[in-house]
């Protein structure tokens, strides 16, 4: 479909041309005989239609162009016979010496400005000599419209230097609060480096001293406590191995992407805590899904968070995982047999936050004593639908 012409003309424009055909056409039918609409019916309707048309159309493209055919189109009109100057016409150049000044640098305008005052006053459009008065009244009329283009010219200037300085201080103060974040997130990472990582990474060198002293005071091979000082050192190295991760994100620029744990990581979540006494159990229904980062994370940090509590509070019991790929949600199941959870579960931090991380998503969740004994942690996900897994990876 092609689009009208006037879609790309500014709307001044065309009311700049409705203005001079108005014009035109009540002056050739109110004062015919005194500017020849009469005697020249065919120069007045076509003159005036090229007029309009070239003003519309050309004077923002090629103003110097337009602003000369505006004089060699009066010229023409007193070549004619014809001795005034029709209202709609003086419009008409008016608005050219306005658009030289608005649209032209200072100097230029200035010039093609001055040369077109110097031919109306030197008489050489009217053939005639002009008296003093009328040159007078010309370069006061035609300066003028000269000088409203300029005064135009030099605000829209003014409001674009201002647009640009406020665009780079935007920008000024953009880049010092990313430079200020970024200073703060590696204080903070200097910090829980030498607070945190240290201490861990004592706990475990500790844990794996008195291990190796345990087992060699044994002859039947490693002890109970042996083992689980084992998981200790594992589960230690873990956690020392996310936080360094954690850390060096902190440090990274925030727009680069930081790799988090997923579903596809709890095997490796099993495995720590298998020495603490909690057997535990992966039941997987349904085909798995390459899910959001976000959401995968959160679906990982429920389950590391009821197995913690299992950990805690279950004893030597069993525990099973279910996560079951739905085709609308994600559900997860943690559920043990042990003596229940202490009242840090249902008051504390942990189950809080493991309901705001299924809330954030859209999804529910629910934990409790069963009847039976022992506890259940049950989380519902929304997701939309998918890429299997299968196809992920290749």
């Amino acid at each position: 479909m092609r689009l009208s012409p006037f879609r790309s003309v500014p709307r001044v424009d065309l009311l700049i041309g409705l203005a001079i055909i108005a014009l035109g056409t009540l002056e050739a039918f109110t004062d015919a005989k005194d500017y020849g609409a009469a005697a020249n019916p065919e120069l007045w309707w076509v003159g005036q239609a090229l007029v309009t048309g070239v003003l519309v159309w050309y004077r923002r493209r090629a103003p110097v162009a337009v602003f000369i055919l505006m004089i060699l189109a009066q010229y023409a009109w007193h070549r004619q016979g014809n001795e005034s100057c029709p209202v709609w016409q003086l419009a008409a150049l008016l608005i050219v010496f306005h658009t030289i000044g608005a649209h032209l640098p200072f100097r230029p305008g200035g010039a093609w400005a001055l040369a077109g005052i110097l031919v109306f006053d030197s008489g050489a459009v009217d053939h005639r000599f002009l008296p003093f008065q009328e040159v007078v009244y010309l370069t006061v009329m035609f300066g003028s419209a000269y000088a409203t283009g300029l005064a135009l010219r030099g605000y829209l200037l003014r409001a674009h230097r201002m647009s640009e300085r406020a665009a780079r201080l935007e920008q000024e103060r953009e880049r010092r609060a990313a430079e200020a974040v970024a200073a703060e997130r590696n204080r903070i990472a200097r910090e829980l480096h030498d607070v945190v990582a240290h201490s861990v990474s004592m706990m475990v060198m500790q844990a794996g001293v008195l291990r190796r002293r345990m087992s060699a005071a044994r002859d039947d091979g490693p002890s109970p406590e042996a083992e689980m000082l084992s998981g200790i050192e594992q589960a230690g190295r873990e956690a020392v191995e996310e936080l360094r991760i954690m850390l060096g994100a902190l440090r990274m620029p925030q727009d680069e992407a930081l790799p988090q744990p997923g579903l596809d990581m709890v095997p490796n979540l099993i495995s720590t805590v298998g020495s603490s006494g909690l057997r535990v159990t992966l039941q997987v229904e349904g085909d798995a899904v390459r899910l959001a980062p976000g959401l995968d994370l959160s679906a990982y940090r429920i389950v590391q968070e009821a197995l913690t509590n299992a950990v805690k509070y279950a004893g030597d019991a069993d525990a099973r995982i279910r996560i079951a790929y739905l085709p609308d949600r994600l559900e997860l199941e943690i559920t043990d047999n042990g003596g229940g959870a202490g009242p840090a579960l249902s008051t504390g931090n942990g189950l809080i936050g493991m309901r705001e991380r299924a809330e954030l998503y859209g999804g529910s969740l629910d934990a409790g004593p069963l009847p039976q004994g022992g506890y259940r942690v049950r989380a519902t996900l929304p997701i939309s639908q998918g890429v299997p897994m299968s196809e992920a990876t290749n």
